[in-house]
């Protein structure tokens, strides 16, 4: 049987108590063995010269997920061409790793928008998206042809952004406090 690995991906300008919310919600799906959690470089959609950076960001993610076994962080996407699109990351991991089953991890705002995506439909062809309901998703109309390679995660909803997290660095409950004290020693955000 083929190892199942959830991919999550994003630009984690910080990486916030939300997104350990979410991906404790995929691994207790039942559906992914481990979740891979990539970090974006440079993604097409955000503005990349505001953000902090990429060591910065990477260093944040292990210090967040470290203690977690089902847990592992790439930086697969810096070695990839810029911008960095889900597409070849996911053709990228399948063709290192042919004895695993890929599934492509989202929220469920994500999912609404999904259609606007980079080729969408030859990402469709490679991974199923398992997708977690997430605030501010208002159920908006997703084409059938994304919800038949949809699976959907039971998810408590957490209503945090990373937007909102750099405007309130110093409200603890809303990072893990290793990324709270690196984000302090650092100076970032300010």
């Amino acid at each position: 049987m083929k190892k199942r690995i959830g991919v999550f991906g994003g630009s984690f300008d910080p990486v916030h108590n939300g997104h350990i919310h979410i991906v404790k919600s995929f691994l207790k799906s039942g559906v992914i063995d481990e979740i891979l959690i990539t970090l974006t470089p440079s993604p097409p959609h955000k503005d990349h010269l505001t953000q902090a950076p990429y060591h910065h960001r990477l260093r944040m993610l292990e210090l967040a997920f470290a203690g977690f076994d089902q847990v592992r962080i790439s930086d697969l996407e810096k070695s990839l061409p810029a911008p960095s699109y889900s597409l070849q990351t996911m053709q990228s991991l399948k063709a290192s790793n042919p004895a695993c089953l890929f599934f492509l991890c989202m929220g469920e705002d994500s999912l609404e928008s999904f259609h606007t995506w980079h080729r969408y439909k030859e990402l469709l062809a490679e991974v199923t998206l398992l997708v977690a309901a997430r605030p501010g998703s208002n159920g908006g109309l997703v084409a059938e042809e994304i919800l038949e390679k949809t699976i959907f995660v039971s998810n408590s909803e957490i209503d945090i952004s990373s937007t909102t997290v750099r405007s309130r660095t110093a409200e603890k409950h809303v990072l893990p406090e290793p990324v709270a004290e690196y984000i302090r020693k650092n100076n970032l955000y300010t």
